[in-house]
């Protein structure tokens, strides 16, 4: 398959939604990471994102819209909780599980009775869609398994000849993907921690429950929750405590050290180091572009310095400890 290299030009992106409208897959910027898209609503066009993925069919997809009227057409209903997150944040990176319509093919939702939908806080994005005319279907851009893409050019690493199109919208500037939270209980689920933090979502609704471990046995509510994601070539170790001498006393041991810090500590000569940032914004931001960095870079061993769950750390220690198999070492 030849995979076109497109602008943000009118263009261009009428072209894209050209390509979404008769059944193709264009991978397109949000705010987030880079989405993988097809038309929501062609059984047959979603498959194959998951072909090109090498993603396990029991695992969601969110639904990607420009309008409130879409949105109406793909649920049951709209819950009055759900009503209020949308009034105080859409668009943004935040996807809401609701009861699904029969309009949704049960691929998108992995057979379950519900579907995740989001109206991204992206301009390309939102052009794409409504210059569609369609709802779209899109998981981030990789290969399954590997660091989302928050660069054009991470899409084309994981993606050139399997997809039609990449729309090249430069970096991605929230970093980490979308929250997830269901509001189909009285309850509001919290599925997936991301840009739109655990505190902005109790201010607003009181009471949000974390619910993003997967039990042996479900289908997963939610994408990003089964099964190993966002990791690199190399074993990441979260390390707890002090991450610096922790380090320097055992980087002897490998021939070429990944260090993941947001500190300005020194560190041996065989350690590759990268700064998180001096923010929590910044480490969402870099911390994708960082795991694939190191694959270039023939490194044995990453260390990544746990950050904390507070605000949009949440969301960037949940994808470190996937990233890592959830091997932490408390120093």
């Amino acid at each position: 398959m030849n995979t076109l290299f497109l602008t943000t030009s009118n263009d261009d992106i009428v072209r894209a939604a050209e390509i979404l409208q008769g059944g193709g897959l264009v991978a397109f910027p949000t705010e987030t990471v880079y989405g993988l898209g097809a038309n929501a609503l062609d059984e047959v066009a979603v498959g194959s994102i998951f072909t090109a993925k090498g993603r396990p069919s029991d695992n969601p997809l969110i639904v990607h819209i420009s309008n409130i009227k879409q949105l109406e057409s793909l649920v049951l209903e709209v819950p009055p909780l759900a009503r209020v997150l949308i009034d105080k944040f859409w668009p943004a990176p935040l996807t809401i599980v609701m009861k699904k319509s029969n309009l949704v093919p049960n691929i998108v939702s992995a057979g379950l009775d519900t579907v995740a939908i989001r109206m991204p806080n992206h301009k390309i994005a939102l052009e794409l869609i409504e210059k569609s005319g369609i709802p779209i279907a899109a998981p981030s851009a990789n290969t399954s398994g590997k660091p989302s893409p928050t660069k054009a050019v991470h899409v084309a690493e994981d993606m050139t000849g399997r997809i039609h199109a990449i729309i090249d919208g430069g970096n991605c500037d929230v970093g980490v993907e979308s929250t997830v939270i269901d509001v189909t209980g009285e309850i509001p689920l919290l599925l997936r921690p991301g840009g739109v933090t655990y505190e902005q979502l109790v201010e607003v609704l009181g009471v949000v429950k974390q619910n993003f471990e997967y039990k042996d046995g479900e289908t997963p509510r939610s994408p990003g929750v089964k099964y190993k994601h966002y990791a690199p070539k190399a074993q990441v170790v979260i390390l707890r405590g002090d991450f610096a001498k922790y380090i320097n006393d055992n980087a002897h041991k490998y021939k070429s050290v990944g260090v993941l810090s947001h500190t300005n500590a020194l560190f041996p000569n065989n350690c590759v180091v990268k700064k998180l940032g001096d923010n929590s914004n910044e480490y969402a931001a870099n911390l994708f572009a960082h795991l694939r960095e190191f694959d270039s870079e023939n490194i044995d061993i990453i260390f990544a310095e746990d950050i904390g769950n507070k605000g949009i750390n949440l969301a960037v220690s949940n994808r470190l400890y996937k990233a890592a198999g959830y091997k932490i070492i408390e120093v």
